[in-house]
């Protein structure tokens, strides 16, 4: 089973921690990196999470902000805590940096709300569906054998933090009706799936809901995932085709909450969806 406790929010915390301490002394990234003799675009990097710092490293910059040596010391057990592998890593070669970062979050979150038009989310999805989903990508793109079952290996994975007994991730997602009807393999795939979708939906900590075709659409929106942590703050996760990108700018976060909240509320409810799941199962997919 994977652990909760993510060397990627770790390392976010740190980058974050010792930006704010910076900014307490009223130090600019190229007065830090003039008195430590490094690039300003060490320090910023430092601070964004996008390299991680040696051990020396913090001890300077936690000299430097003349912080005492309990906040030293939490500040180098964060730092401990962020060289720590994560089970993804084992894939990072077949795997972009966003969905690394990712990974990373998703195992640290409490709880995930999730859109979804066109597809059955990743957390819920079967093996086999999951693979038509990523060889359905071909078309425009190049995945080596090797890669695609990287790909699934790690989607199945993410699937551990549902399925644990404690403190399992508390999953709400929202589905587009038309995700029920688009074919991924054949029809024992699309039925797998969808009996997938009703059995986990009874799990106390998942909920999915399908928003009818035959209502209206009420927010103008791609798939989105909104992450909730415990001591970190919300971050949305936005997918496209060759790229993605995260959102944690406070406001445009909380709109993607608002986004969700309309979309849940014009849905099915919980068991008016897993009774329309079966009948597009008794319907399209026997």
């Amino acid at each position: 089973m994977l652990e909760r406790g993510s060397p990627t929010v770790r390392r976010l915390r740190l980058g974050q921690e010792l930006r704010r301490l910076r900014e307490r002394r009223a130090l600019s990234g190229e007065d830090v990196a003039t008195r430590l003799k490094w690039s300003a675009s060490k320090v910023s990097r430092i601070e964004n999470a996008k390299t991680m710092p040696r051990r020396s490293d913090v001890e300077a910059l936690a000299g430097l902000y003349e912080v005492d040596e309990v906040r030293q010391q939490e500040l180098l057990d964060l730092h401990q805590d962020a060289t720590r592998r994560g089970w993804w890593e084992d894939y990072s070669d077949s795997l972009s940096p966003e969905v690394i970062t990712l990974l990373g979050l998703e195992a640290e979150a409490t709880s995930a709300l999730n859109w979804e038009p066109q597809i059955v989310p990743g957390l819920l999805q079967t093996e086999d569906y999951a693979r038509e989903v990523i060889r359905a990508t071909q078309a425009v793109m190049r995945i080596p054998p090797g890669e695609l079952r990287d790909l699934v290996k790690t989607r199945m994975a993410r699937q551990d933090h549902l399925l644990r007994s404690a403190d399992p991730l508390r999953l709400w997602v929202v589905l587009d009706e038309s995700v029920l009807l688009r074919r991924f393999g054949g029809a024992s795939v699309m039925r797998e799936q969808l009996e997938r979708l009703i059995e986990w939906s009874r799990l106390p900590n998942i909920r999915v809901q399908v928003l009818s075709l035959s209502g209206s659409n009420p927010v103008n929106s791609g798939s989105f995932l909104h992450l909730t942590f415990p001591d970190f703050h919300d971050m949305v996760y936005l997918e496209a085709l060759h790229d993605s990108r995260f959102v944690e700018n406070e406001k445009l976060v909380y709109d993607y909450e608002i986004a969700f909240s309309q979309l849940q509320s014009e849905a099915f409810g919980v068991d008016a969806s897993r009774e329309l799941i079966g009948n597009v199962i008794e319907e399209r997919w026997r």
